[in-house]
């Protein structure tokens, strides 16, 4: 009987401060049993239909918060035999004449967030993306074959090397596959550095491939470990290109490398790299080294290192993919959308069809 009572004060005492509602002491207690309580003067209010519901003014961060922001980056670019432009972005897979600019075809695929483009030795297209590997017929437009069994789904790079065979790098390892049947050979699971962040090939055909922990030379026969240059400052390796006298460019978080692969040794760091995040290296017709970087792109002596040029007027100065001399053209991979750039331009001009100017 104690332990009633006890709850019961609790529960009346928390009706009357309005924390929980109790029927029985509404009805009773403050009802029928108060004589201080006069029902005849309760407020009442007259029927009539409710009022028109006015709409709040939406929250403006909370707008911003929802919307889905559209992503421009044009992540790849790739020249293929026909002297075609093929643009993967964030957005799709796109062919453009390199001559005109005008949009040739727009390519449907499975996942548009595209991370690596490579042709084979019969003009086939190979799309790399966050959720595997699509081949493409460029004469159709059509998937012809996809999502192999690579070792991680994630494509970060590929490469065809001289026998005609297909290099997958993921964030797991490397994969050889057959182009014809589209079947994975083989694996290299065990890479050091673990992810192809990037591949080239030397002078003698064999792979070299970048990763979280330096360099990596693979045989292109046998999918076996040649070499490994681990010692390199900043060791993640992003983007590579090789020379025409053979050099490797390694392209870091923070600067430029020049090594030489016979013997792994740091040649030089590029002067106006230094403490610059390199997205992307490529050597144009005329000797001369395009380099991409977070904030800009340049272009250098390939002897000296030496700034020649400083590109401006692109859609973003964060460059992510180059491609120069097609088209007699530089086209430029930005995060912002695909801009070009002619020999006799004082900056290059965005192409409108990849920017914020058309959705």
């Amino acid at each position: 009987m104690a332990i009633f009572h006890k709850h019961t004060h609790l529960l009346i005492i928390s009706a009357l401060l309005g924390l929980i509602s109790v029927p029985w002491l509404e009805n009773s207690a403050l009802g029928q049993n108060n004589p201080d309580l006069k029902p005849n003067n309760a407020t009442t209010y007259p029927v009539a239909p409710p009022p028109k519901r006015v709409d709040p003014l939406p929250d403006e961060r909370d707008v911003l918060e929802r919307e889905t922001e559209t992503d421009y980056r044009i992540s790849n670019l790739l020249k293929d035999f026909s002297g075609n432009l093929w643009v993967g972005s964030w957005r799709g897979l796109s062919r453009i004449d390199p001559n005109t600019g005008n949009i040739i075809a727009r390519v449907s695929l499975p996942n548009v967030t595209i991370t690596a483009l490579a042709e084979d030795k019969v003009g086939r297209l190979w799309v790399g993306n966050y959720e595997g590997l699509t081949r493409v017929d460029p004469r159709t437009n059509e998937i012809t074959a996809q999502n192999l069994l690579l070792p991680s789904k994630r494509v970060l790079s590929l490469l065809v090397d001289k026998r005609g065979y297909l290099w997958a790098g993921t964030d797991a390892g490397l994969a050889l596959v057959s182009p014809d049947q589209g079947l994975i050979m083989t694996t290299l699971k065990n890479l050091p550095g673990v992810s192809a962040n990037a591949m080239t090939l030397d002078a003698d055909g064999q792979l070299w491939v970048g990763t979280l922990d330096g360099l990596v030379r693979v045989n292109t026969g046998s999918a076996l470990i040649m070499k490994r240059i681990n010692n390199l400052p900043g060791a993640t390796v992003q983007t590579l290109a090789i020379s025409p006298e053979g050099l490797i460019w390694a392209g870091m978080p923070n600067q430029l490398l020049v090594i030489n692969p016979k013997n792994g040794i740091v040649l030089r760091s590029v002067t106006p790299l230094r403490g610059k995040n390199v997205t992307s290296v490529h050597f144009a017709e005329d000797g001369s080294v395009w380099v991409g970087t977070n904030n800009g792109l340049l272009r250098l002596s390939p002897d000296t290192g030496a700034l020649l040029d400083q590109v401006t007027g692109l859609p973003s100065r964060q460059v992510l993919t180059l491609a120069p001399d097609v088209g007699n053209k530089l086209w430029v991979g930005t995060s912002e959308g695909l801009a070009w750039l002619m020999p006799t331009m004082e900056k290059a001009r965005p192409h409108f069809g990849f920017g914020r100017s058309v959705k």
